[in-house]
């Protein structure tokens, strides 16, 4: 049965390895040295997915379960493509990563069969022990919101399997390539979107 409008989904207890802070520097995690070179850290990167067959419904939209997926796989493309991240020789080099949460969803409009989508991510709010990213699908030109999520990702010790404290530099970096939205809560931010809508 497909969802509407809103959809919040518990963590599934899965690893994404890249959904990851969006943007690293030279940093350490107890022996691994990882070396980020970088000199502009922007606080929304981008990419474009085309919408394929099989993650379709019968209206030929988008599924909604599908979604997920092509967020997922949009983030792991532009860490490697913006940054030259490899998030899984990340965590094997550190033995960290970041466990999802929680997630929130709302649905504004289909995406269709072999459209070509603009999603966009942004990281909005940190703490010393999670991170809180948002994500957004547009028709390709920008004009059209379809989608927006909200992941929160807990710090995660992949050894100890126990929650893990960002360091002083993991905060740091956040604390400067961080873009807050005004509003602060999901219901509120879905108001706000759903009420700038535009006829299709």
């Amino acid at each position: 049965m497909r969802k509407r409008n809103q959809l919040t989904i518990p963590c599934l207890s899965y690893i994404f390895f890249f959904f990851v802070a969006p943007f690293l520097v030279k940093t350490y995690f107890g022996k691994a040295k990882i070396k980020i070179s970088m000199t502009n850290k922007p606080k929304i990167v981008s990419s474009i997915r085309t919408i394929r067959f099989q993650d379709c419904d019968p209206f030929n939209h988008l599924n909604n379960g599908r979604y997920f997926d092509y967020f997922m796989n949009a983030r792991e493309d532009q860490l490697i493509e913006y940054f030259g991240i490899d998030i899984y020789q990340l965590a094997k080099k550190t033995g960290l990563s970041w466990v999802v949460g929680s997630t929130k969803i709302a649905f504004l409009r289909p995406a269709f069969l072999m459209e070509r989508v603009l999603i966009e991510s942004q990281t909005i709010g940190y703490s010393n022990k999670d991170l809180l990213v948002e994500m957004r699908m547009y028709n390709e030109d920008a004009s059209q919101l379809k989608c927006v999520v909200w992941f929160n990702f807990v710090h995660y010790n992949l050894a100890t399997q126990k929650v893990e404290r960002h360091s002083e530099e993991w905060m740091k970096l956040y604390n400067e390539i961080c873009l807050p939205l005004e509003e602060k809560s999901f219901d509120e931010r879905h108001a706000n979107l759903q009420s700038q809508k535009t006829p299709n």
